[in-house]
C-alpha cells in the first residue's frame, strides 16, 4: 500500500474520496458526509484544488453508446530507444485522439496504449493508417479485450 503525503489529514481524504465517486456532489452534501460546515469544506475544496490534489473533473461516458465499445491495449516496440525517436513517437502519438493512454514502460517493449475503436474492422484501419506509420515503430502487438472486469480511475486513498 503507497503512502499518502502527511499533508492530506482523514478529512482531506474523505473528501477527495467523495469527489472521486461523485465530481458533482454538491458542497452541501459534500460537507454533510465529512461532519464540516459547508464554508470549511468549501475552503479544504479550494486548497485541495490550488495545491493540485485535484486536477480536474469530468463525464463518465459509455463506449458503447458512442460506437466504441472495442477496448484494446497495444504494445510498442521501436527500432531504437534513442531520444530523438522517443520525442518524436511522443509527439505523434499526442495528436491520435482514438490513443486514450500512451504509457513509455520498462520490459520487453516500449509504449503501452490503450484505446478504443468501433470493432475490429475499425481497429484494424486504425493500426495501418496510425500506429504502424508513428515514428520509430519496428512492431506493434495487439490485446483487444474480451471482457472488462474492472475499469476504475479511483485512486486508493484509504478511508
Amino acid at each position: 500500500m503507497s503512502k499518502l503525503p502527511a499533508a492530506l489529514d482523514r478529512t482531506d481524504r474523505r473528501i477527495l474520496a467523495l469527489l472521486q465517486q461523485d465530481g458533482r456532489i454538491t458542497n452541501l452534501k459534500l460537507a454533510e458526509a465529512v461532519h464540516l460546515s459547508p464554508t470549511a469544506t468549501l475552503e479544504r475544496v479550494r486548497r485541495l484544488t490550488a495545491e493540485n490534489y485535484i486536477i480536474g473533473y469530468r463525464a463518465r461516458l459509455n463506449p458503447q453508446k458512442l460506437g466504441v465499445g472495442m477496448l484494446v491495449f497495444v504494445e510498442i516496440l521501436l527500432d531504437r530507444t534513442t531520444h530523438n525517436i522517443l520525442e518524436q513517437f511522443q509527439a505523434a502519438i499526442k495528436d491520435q485522439p482514438e490513443v486514450m493512454e500512451c504509457h513509455l514502460v520498462a520490459g520487453g517493449f516500449d509504449y503501452l496504449i490503450k484505446l478504443r475503436a468501433a470493432d475490429m474492422a475499425d481497429y484494424r484501419e486504425l493500426a495501418g493508417k496510425v500506429l504502424w506509420k508513428l515514428p520509430g515503430v519496428r512492431e506493434a502487438r495487439t490485446y483487444a479485450v474480451m471482457e472488462e472486469v474492472k475499469n476504475s480511475a479511483d485512486l486508493y486513498l484509504g478511508v
